[in-house]
């Protein structure tokens, strides 16, 4: 079973639209509304790859009603931690070519004995995964601490537990040795305070990582591939995509294939590159099922070229 927690949860709807005018009234040639969150995107694509999970998440206002009965109808088992604030809705417009505009909602606003109580609940699932993973964005009321207490508890449960965020919340946690963590090229650049322009260059930042206390660091580097290190060596992957048309989530179900497969070594980063490009070639935030999968298509090496481009966003930097 994999365990998920996801602080700061959604409802995500997303809308196709022909380009995006500023100013102008636009109509949508089709919409969806799917469960959001990083965490709850893991629980999806485990779900969707016919693997049990639990995700445990805070909850308030009829948005969070609906965002549990969503998930339970996709068979997934909801921890529900009910809060008084409402949960967020976040909106979405992609456009032909996959270029997304997000709105992304700031979210409630966490109490004490709230924060405490979600803590609690992760704790309790935790001992029986096989994983649990945190991810996404602390909510307004969670300290910068708050991964690294719950890391710290989830070891004490003798669990492993992957971390899929950025910032402060990262760089504290590092301390309690996450056993993975998943940052794009954006959040390991911003976590070594240096820009990344190479492959080689984000190689030696992920061992950085490691040294500060990350037992394994999967990076997702955009159309270039995945990068994993852990204590079996290096490894680096690609799996081509003839189009893309919503990149949301798709580290979410990169991070669900590396988990599923025992989240260590090359058939992990294998898996991993396999889910994170079926998921790109789907509409909003779909999870990719078994039958989206080309295996095939994916190429795994240790002797990764060093010298290779990363792909620069639009400023220029891989921050």
């Amino acid at each position: 079973m994999i365990l998920t927690v996801t602080p700061n949860p959604s409802l995500d709807r997303a809308y196709e639209i022909p380009a995006l005018e500023r100013g102008a009234v636009l109509r949508a040639g089709g919409d969806r509304v799917d469960p959001g969150g990083k965490g709850v995107n893991v629980s999806r694509a485990v779900a969707a790859a016919g693997h049990r999970t639990t995700a445990v998440m805070p909850l308030g206002g009829p948005e969070g009603a609906l965002l549990e009965q969503l998930l339970t109808d996709q068979g997934i088992d909801v921890a529900a931690v009910p809060v008084t604030g409402r949960t967020r809705v976040n909106v979405s417009a992609v456009e032909p070519d996959g270029t997304l505009t997000k709105l992304n909602a700031a979210g409630p606003e966490l109490t004490a004995a709230e924060s405490e109580a979600l803590l609690e609940a992760a704790g309790e699932h935790a001992a029986a995964a096989s994983w649990t993973a945190c991810c996404g964005s602390l909510p307004r009321g969670l300290a910068d601490d708050w991964y690294a207490r719950l890391v710290a508890r989830t070891h004490r449960s003798g669990a492993r537990i992957a971390l899929d965020t950025s910032g402060p919340a990262l760089l504290l946690a590092l301390a309690e040795r996450p056993d993975v963590i998943k940052p794009n090229a954006e959040e390991l650049a911003a976590a070594v305070g240096r820009d990344l322009t190479t492959l080689g260059e984000a190689a030696k930042a992920a061992e950085e990582l490691r040294a500060a206390g990350a037992r394994a660091v999967l990076a997702s580097l955009g159309a270039a591939g995945q990068l994993l290190v852990d204590d079996t060596g290096l490894y680096f992957g690609t799996a081509p995509v003839a189009a893309v048309r919503s990149d949301v989530g798709a580290g979410d179900a990169s991070l669900a294939g590396f988990l599923t497969t025992g989240g260590r070594g090359p058939a992990a980063l294998a898996a991993a590159l396999a889910h994170g490009a079926a998921a790109v070639q789907l509409p909003g935030s779909s999870m990719p099922t078994p039958a989206d999968l080309r295996p095939d298509a994916v190429t795994v090496t240790t002797d990764p070229p060093l010298d290779l481009p990363l792909p620069r966003p639009a400023n220029g930097a891989v921050r």
